[in-house]
């Protein structure tokens, strides 16, 4: 649990776009740092889910009245249309292949309703010397510029701008927030934040 999660939420963006008592998903909520945040701003209706074990169990421990749920299958467990809005913060960057980040895309497609807002935060293709490197490291054997390796293991990818675009062509942009940040290893990054609308 060494490591912090960082994307700042930003709900003077957020707020004009929901109303009070929406029902808000987060993909991806680890130990609940964004369910907190939402709930102590008013929305009653937030759940969390994630497929990480330790980080739900230890949410639970920090936030005993949020409603963290660990994901174990591929399906969301909820109907068509049941959310106003799906938080996706810092995920895309850990599903390294095409196939994997279109399913989950269309997973919330179909569990936001119809206008739901899409709020995704995630890391761009990186533009100093150290990311460069290691995406051309790794390229041929992921088959796309942008996939690299960590030194603990982890298979990670920054996102070339018209794949988002690509990926995400079933949503309106509504805006555009490109900012820095602090990865979970400490190092300095350009990070993007989307807001979007289901078409």
């Amino acid at each position: 649990m060494g490591k912090t999660f960082t994307h700042p939420l930003r709900l003077d963006l957020l707020a004009p776009l929901i109303s009070g008592d929406a029902r808000i998903l987060e993909f991806g909520c680890g130990y609940g740092r964004l369910v907190r945040e939402l709930t102590d701003a008013g929305y009653p209706q937030v759940i969390g889910v994630d497929i990480a074990p330790a980080l739900i169990a230890k949410g639970r421990e920090l936030h005993p009245d949020l409603d963290l749920r660990l994901l174990d299958t591929d399906r969301l467990p909820f109907a068509d249309g049941a959310f106003a809005a799906c938080l996706l913060f810092a995920v895309l960057n850990c599903i390294p292949g095409d196939a994997g980040q279109r399913a989950l895309i269309a997973e919330l497609h179909r569990v936001l309703g119809p206008g739901g807002i899409l709020y995704l935060s995630d890391y761009p293709l990186q533009r100093d010397q150290r990311n460069r490197d290691r995406y051309a490291q790794y390229q041929e054997r992921y088959g796309r510029y942008g996939v690299f390796e960590t030194t603990d293991g982890g298979v990670m990818r920054h996102h070339d701008r018209a794949w988002l675009d690509t990926l995400l062509h079933d949503f309106e942009l509504l805006q555009e927030l490109p900012f820095e940040v602090r990865t979970m290893n400490g190092n300095p990054a350009a990070a993007l934040q989307l807001l979007l609308r289901k078409r």
